[in-house]
């Protein structure tokens, strides 16, 4: 069976390991760790990651966050991958920096790539991989905190919690969503 991953993030320099690209750092660990490279394809940048017969069609769109959902659209027909098979990593705010959530689907929250998803695929009901970023910032600081740097303190977990997610999208792909769930979400 297949799989799509998608990794939000924004593409250039000025947005590399900003909290907002937490998708890309996400994606990039996954790849590393089965020394894959990215190619540059229509719509982002694509790997595909064989696991216990599995295929993972790794996607870090090109098409800047706003636009996520083109990407995830033509990825999702070229390779006839249905819904169910799709998950979504991304950050978030409501959640402490390192906090992992796995959903079935849910709301936008205020988030653009997912609202412009949901917008292209016509449905909310699509699996995501929440990774918390935190909200430590001033009112009206949102843009700001969200395209700027991890602090040294994330720095220190983030390996880790990168890890962690990783193991959850190969769960997701070999397990199933509820037992993802179950098992991970606690942590």
């Amino acid at each position: 069976m297949k799989y799509l991953i998608v990794g939000l993030g924004n593409i250039g320099s000025e947005y590399d390991g900003t909290r907002h690209n937490i998708g890309f750092r996400v994606l990039d660990a996954l790849a590393k760790a089965s020394n894959l490279v990215f190619e540059d394809k229509r719509y982002g940048f694509v790997t595909s990651l064989s696991l216990k017969g599995q295929q993972l069609i790794l996607l870090k769109p090109s098409t800047y966050m706003n636009l996520s959902g083109n990407a995830v659209r033509y990825w999702m027909n070229k390779e006839n991958i249905p819904v169910e098979r799709l998950l979504i990593v991304v950050d978030d705010l409501a959640l402490p920096f390192g906090a992992l959530r796995m959903k079935p689907s849910g709301s936008d929250a205020g988030h653009n790539g997912l609202k412009h998803i949901a917008s292209v695929l016509g449905t909310q009901a699509y699996p995501r991989l929440r990774f918390g970023i935190g909200n430590d910032f001033p009112k009206g600081g949102q843009v700001d905190f969200v395209l700027g740097q991890f602090t040294e303190e994330d720095l220190k977990t983030m390996d880790e919690r990168v890890e962690l997610a990783c193991e959850m999208i190969k769960s997701f792909c070999l397990a199933g969503i509820n037992i993802t769930m179950n098992q991970f979400n606690k942590k």
